[in-house]
């Protein structure tokens, strides 16, 4: 039976996600797998790329062929590199964490609630209260006019 590492189509439509699997070759692109080994993200920035570096090296050790992208993945994580015994490439680049958002709330109910309040104006004025003679309504006709 010929294995191959390839890549299985999940998300919507221009949401692509896959994750990286062992299958045999005959299976369709989004058939039954032996193991998933990985995922990719493409349109995370930077790309999300997981490999189990365990996995896929015993994977390739026994025989099975990566496809194209799958070596191409590969040989960004450092696995192919280490199966084939090279150096290593250069690591990845990772994204920054996320902020945590109770802490920005936090911060903004402390400062709302020490110094909010500077002194300062609105910034639309308000409408006075005041009716000027210009702005009075229209004359209303009475009855038997009209």
């Amino acid at each position: 039976m010929a294995v191959k590492i390839k890549l299985k189509r999940l998300g919507m439509i221009r949401n692509a996600q896959y994750r990286i699997v062992v299958a045999d070759s005959r299976t369709k692109r989004d058939g039954r797998a032996i193991e998933e080994i990985g995922l990719y993200h493409p349109k995370d920035d930077p790309s999300r790329i997981e490999i189990n570096a365990d996995r896929a090296a015993y994977w390739l050790g026994v025989g099975a062929q990566p496809t194209e992208p799958v070596l191409k993945l590969l040989k960004l994580t450092g696995d192919w590199q280490k199966f084939k015994g090279e150096p290593a490439p250069a690591p990845l680049k990772v994204a920054e964490p996320k902020p945590d958002r109770h802490a920005i709330y936090e911060a903004a109910a402390k400062e709302a609630l020490s110094g909010g309040d500077t002194g300062t104006a609105a910034t639309t004025p308000r409408k006075s209260k005041k009716k000027d003679e210009s702005e009075a309504p229209a004359e209303t006709p009475t009855e038997g006019e009209g």
